[in-house]
């Protein structure tokens, strides 16, 4: 794979974290829609009473394993929009040519089916391990690598292609690793803005699972009139008896992870015990993304058109209850904090926040590696990122790395069990 130079020249747009605007960016991404299989594009917000904008893109020849049904959300209409295309355009170049029915052309980097032993005489490659394998591993066995850019080493580097394509099945007589998911994938106007949202969501995922394995969800945060839209965003949850709780999640880096976390109390519907999350280098942005995508999480539950929201059945024969119970401590006072106290390290370039956010991961791992995933035939750039060491568990409970465990652990209060009905007589 050639080497990914950034391109220091490209500004975000004034008050935005975009090198385009939303019209350019609608009028650049909706002519390829039909390249990538997506049919129909459509409002689903009016199926919930909050008025946030959630939209959703359908996709029929997605493949098998992957969902066809892709979700967005923004603080506008046009946001939302974007965000369901995005998503659309990423889940479609994270397959591979020969299982993808709509895009045909290759990804640029190599490919090689080889054991770790071997492949590491002469190229770097990620150890299988780092990314939390669940299985036993032989570093004799066979896999398929595919080589990517580390952005710590600046240096080409093979990583497993378990952890680039989605939906994924190892060829031959290949190892296959972990069931495959969609974590760094993102897409953008340019690869750097597509690097730069590929790196925050392996970051977002990374600060929820640690959170969540140990059940400490950090600070809570408390919005007042002077967080300006975010406040107003908040008061539609709250004005409809939606209850939202706040969080700053802990971090190894200073980049704000930020989760909400609703209730419905007029319904109880414990399949609306949902949450949404988003980090960034600008707080603001983090609390925007975490509330947006709790209301997109709250349409797609009632939507109940998206292959992977089986939770639906689960957490009802369970009950309301018993699932606030089971994740308690999302719902409990925390300690308090401000908008005000969180650490803002935006940036006016991809460039600059690229370079803010590799100084912050070097604290933690040696390598980050990007695999860019675009198409010549498709205009619209996507990568995948990925970063050893970096914890999965709210992804795949299976995947519990070192950081996650190293961290105190609250234990689970026998009345907190989602199991417990009662008290036995």
């Amino acid at each position: 794979m050639p080497e990914i130079n950034i391109d220091r020249s490209l500004s975000f747009m004034e008050g935005t974290q975009r090198v385009l605007d939303e019209t350019s960016t609608l009028e650049k991404t909706k002519d390829n829609l039909k390249s990538i299989g997506v049919t129909r594009i459509a409002s689903i917000t009016d199926l919930d009473r909050l008025g946030i904008p959630v939209f959703s893109s359908i996709r029929p020849s997605a493949a098998e394993g992957a969902i066809s049904v892709y979700s967005g959300k923004g603080s506008t209409e046009t946001q939302a929009r974007i965000s369901s295309m995005m998503e659309g355009f990423e889940r479609c170049l994270a397959e591979k040519s020969g299982i993808n029915e709509n895009v045909k052309d290759e990804i640029q980097s190599i490919h090689i089916v080889d054991s770790y032993e071997n492949i590491t005489k002469e190229n770097h490659a990620v150890n299988p391990p780092s990314l939390l394998i669940a299985e036993n591993y032989n570093p004799n066995a066979l896999i398929e690598w595919v080589q990517g850019w580390d952005l710590l080493k600046n240096e080409e580097t093979f990583v497993p292609a378990n952890s680039i394509y989605h939906p994924y099945e190892a060829p031959g007589r290949t190892l296959k690793l972990f069931r495959s998911n969609t974590n760094g994938l993102a897409a953008g106007n340019t690869v750097e803005e597509a690097i730069f949202h590929g790196l925050l969501e392996v970051i977002e995922r990374d600060a929820l699972s640690i959170a969540e394995f140990n059940r400490n969800p950090g600070k809570e945060i408390i919005l007042t009139e002077e967080d300006g839209k975010n406040y107003e965003i908040l008061r539609k949850f709250t004005d409809n008896e939606v209850d939202v709780k706040l969080w700053a999640l802990p971090h190894d880096t200073e980049i704000t992870t930020v989760v909400a976390t609703t209730d419905d109390i007029r319904l109880k519907d414990a399949a609306l015990l949902v949450m949404g999350a988003g980090a960034h280098l600008n707080p603001e942005i983090a609390v925007r993304r975490a509330l947006t995508e709790a209301a997109q999480s709250r349409v797609v539950q009632i939507h109940g058109a998206r292959e992977d929201t089986e939770r639906e059945k689960f957490v009802r024969e369970i009950g309301y209850d018993r699932i606030k119970r089971m994740n308690i401590y999302w719902y409990e006072d925390g300690e308090k904090t401000s908008m005000s106290e969180l650490k803002d390290l935006s940036k006016t370039t991809p460039a600059e926040s690229i370079d803010v956010i590799i100084e912050q991961l070097k604290k933690v791992t040696d390598s980050t590696v990007v695999v860019d995933l675009s198409r010549e035939s498709i205009a619209v750039p996507v990568v995948r990122v990925v970063i050893p060491t970096f914890e999965m568990y709210t992804l795949d409970r299976e995947r519990v790395g070192k950081r996650a465990k190293s961290s105190p652990r609250k234990k689970m209060a026998p009345q907190e069990r989602p199991w417990r009905k009662g008290r036995r007589r």
